[in-house]
């Protein structure tokens, strides 16, 4: 049995339908409208947002070819203030870190990376700015600072980072003379299986004669 008997019964019921129900239907579509009008105003934004800040970066790093401190400053300061949410505000502060440290000004340099290293968009950017600064600390002799920023690392913050954190301590301890604890560093390093190959010939290099088995058939 049909619901209803006859088209002009339907087309009555539709009608009625269609009264009880029409503002909130134009209002549901008018809605949607502005959704999804507003998330394309949205993402043209943030797609002219990410081409300025590109172009700025882009005249930040032909200032760095040409050594202009001046203008590498200028520039890394107003992607920090402008387009402090996007990564090549991160970017341009690593690259003023280096101008600064090529100027010899050590202290800002560190400054600089210790900001990235708190406040970096993501965790790889965050470990770039940590290994930066770790190196830094270990070229100015300052290793035991060095090796407190390597201890105070959450491993599980650091993937694809292991080997160089590792290698790092590495350096800092063959610096430091402690051969032993260097050795460990590096083996560590390289059974992650992202060291470089550096990292062997630094292993081989530190590995005592008595240690050593090619030395022992001699």
């Amino acid at each position: 049995m049909a619901i209803y008997d006859t088209e002009e019964e339907q087309v009555e019921q539709l009608k009625k339908w269609w009264e009880a129900n029409n503002t909130s239907l134009i209002a549901g579509v008018i809605t949607a409208i502005v959704l999804v009008s507003g998330w394309n105003v949205w993402q043209n934004h943030q797609l002219e947002q990410r081409n300025q800040a590109s172009q700025l970066y882009q005249q930040l790093l032909d200032s760095s070819a040409k050594n202009d401190y001046a203008t590498i400053d200028k520039l890394a300061d107003q992607l920090s203030v402008e387009y402090n949410s996007l990564a090549y505000a991160h970017f341009a502060a690593l690259a003023k870190a280096k101008s600064k440290v090529e100027q010899g000004d050590i202290e800002a340099a560190k400054a600089i990376l210790q900001q990235q290293v708190h406040n970096a968009g993501s965790q790889e950017l965050q470990n770039v700015a940590r290994l930066r600064l770790i190196q830094l600390l270990l070229a100015n002799a300052e290793y035991e600072q060095g090796l407190k920023l390597i201890a105070e690392v959450d491993p599980s913050k650091i993937e694809g980072f292991a080997a160089s954190y590792d290698e790092l301590e590495g350096d800092i301890y063959v610096a430091m003379d402690r051969l032993d604890e260097a050795r460990n560093a590096y083996q560590n390093a390289i059974k992650t299986n992202q060291a470089t190959p550096l990292t062997q010939f630094k292993l081989d290099d530190i590995t005592a004669p008595a240690f050593n088995p090619a030395a022992t058939k001699q």
